[in-house]
């Protein structure tokens, strides 16, 4: 009975919502929160034990887990531009990250491009990008205040991201000097710090009416460094050493304090900017929600600490789960259940119609996504004909295709696999020369799958030196 009254009341909350497309001060706030090479299993909500994340398992507790939820790639920048596109790497304009295309030259989103900040722009929200963009490697067309963000701070390339005491941080279309910071030795404002400052000044300043907020955080990315003050509880773990060598990354010597630290560190902040929520009476009407854009790298595959995989084979640039199923928590009073949790496959380029479907409008291009609102509010929720992902970096080129729980991959001109992710979620078994007419299917689907790419082909590339 008590399960009735809460989706009553849900629906009833909905309805109220998408009534006043009109007012566009009711319409509900959208904060995207993304972590950068977080693991499936970095989070306490999915198993994690040795790495706190208080703040991101109450949210788990308040809110729901989305446990199919998929990256757009397996590396950063394809799997950005297909949650900022809502289309798959099939068809989106960004499907390798810069220096991994034909010509050696980097791709960025045009100017002409449709993006969720476009839309929702169009439907009254104050836009904002504040963190790792990614998507401006030219620093022309592709940056924010082109692909329809109102604010930004943050990086607009890849190579500066890297390092977090940067000596210069863009904010909008300026490049601004960071004076004291010197990345080299590691020293002045710590990059984490002035994003999550700049996320509470901006939700201060915003939330009388309607923003979305993409909070691109780069942790816990390569350079593994954070101040000495974050460490104190993980320097008490009778841990053992992983020694970290500096080179192009300034990584601080112990890479399992450093690494665990960084991570609690973006919970913590992650806190502060909901306790901002509480304080300014918004949060009820605020969508929030926290994943990864890829798999992740630090923790060793074969003799791992974490187990920051999970349960899943491969890591970041891999397709196979522990390279592109990533950690999904939702909240928003009123409106999402607590404590649920969804099996509903779900991927990156879903957010795009998802986000239009809450503020009430419909997508004014053509998506591979499928609103996933329904599935936040524990009701039917309509499925994909299939998920796709293609990746072309040293051990492409790899296309990957899934069909309920069936899921193919290719590596391309060499060989297929075929697994039955429900039954065999570590990808162990290979049933491709037993599963004849279900490998057909998925090959005839992987073979329409994608449009061709000038930069993108499906052949083996060499990484740019430029």
């Amino acid at each position: 009975m008590k399960l009735f009254f809460y989706v009553l009341s849900v629906v009833l909350s909905v309805q109220v919502v998408c009534s006043q497309p009109e007012t566009t001060k009711n319409k509900p706030n959208i904060i995207f929160i993304l972590a950068d090479d977080l693991g499936y299993g970095d989070v306490g909500f999915n198993g994690q034990t040795k790495i706190k994340t208080p703040v991101l398992d109450r949210m788990a507790a308040e809110g729901i887990v989305f446990t199919r939820h998929y990256a757009g790639s397996t590396v950063c920048g394809p799997s950005r531009a297909s949650l900022i596109t809502g289309l798959h790497t099939g068809h989106s304009p960004v499907r390798g990250n810069p220096r991994w295309t034909r010509s050696g030259a980097p791709v960025d989103l045009s100017q002409t491009q449709n993006t969720v900040a476009k839309e929702l722009k169009k439907a009254g929200y104050h836009t904002a990008v504040i963190g790792k963009w990614g998507l401006a490697e030219n620093l022309d067309e592709g940056k924010p205040h082109h692909q329809g963000f109102d604010y930004f701070f943050g990086f607009n390339r890849h190579g500066p991201a890297h390092h977090y005491y940067p000596e210069r941080l863009w904010e909008n279309d300026s490049l601004i000097e960071l004076t004291g910071n010197v990345m080299k030795d590691k020293v002045g404002k710590y990059s984490q710090d002035l994003f999550t400052d700049k996320a509470l000044e901006y939700v201060e300043k915003h939330h009388d009416s309607p923003f979305f907020l993409y909070l691109a955080y780069t942790i816990p990315h390569y350079e593994l460094t954070i101040p000495d003050e974050y460490k104190t509880y993980y320097q008490q773990q009778d841990w053992p050493m992983r020694e970290m060598k500096m080179g192009h990354y300034r990584h601080d010597r112990n890479g399992h304090v450093t690494y665990a630290s960084m991570v609690s560190r973006m919970d913590d902040d992650i806190g502060r900017l909901l306790a901002k929520l509480n304080e300014l009476g918004v949060s009820e009407n605020t969508l929030v929600v926290f994943t990864s854009d890829n798999g992740h790298e630090y923790d060793r595959v074969n003799d791992p600490f974490f187990d920051s995989n999970g349960p899943f084979r491969g890591r970041k640039r891999d397709l196979y789960e522990g390279g592109i199923r990533v950690p999904f928590v939702a909240t928003w009073p009123g409106i999402i259940m607590p404590g649920t949790t969804s099996d509903h496959p779900s991927a990156f380029w879903d957010f795009l119609p998802t986000a239009c479907d809450i503020a009430n409008v419909t997508p004014s291009a053509p998506t591979d996504g499928i609103s996933y609102l329904n599935a936040l509010r524990g009701l039917r929720q309509k499925n994909h004909d299939y998920l796709y992902w293609e990746f072309n970096e040293r051990k492409g080129p790899i296309q990957a295709i899934m069909k309920g729980d069936w899921k193919l991959l290719y590596f391309v001109g060499s060989h297929y696999e075929l697994y039955h992710i429900e039954k065999d979620p570590a990808e162990e078994q290979n049933v491709y020369q037993e599963q004849h007419e279900r490998a057909k299917e998925l090959k005839e689907l992987l073979a329409r799958a994608r449009s061709e790419h000038p930069e993108f082909p499906l052949v083996k590339l060499e990484k740019s030196k430029k």
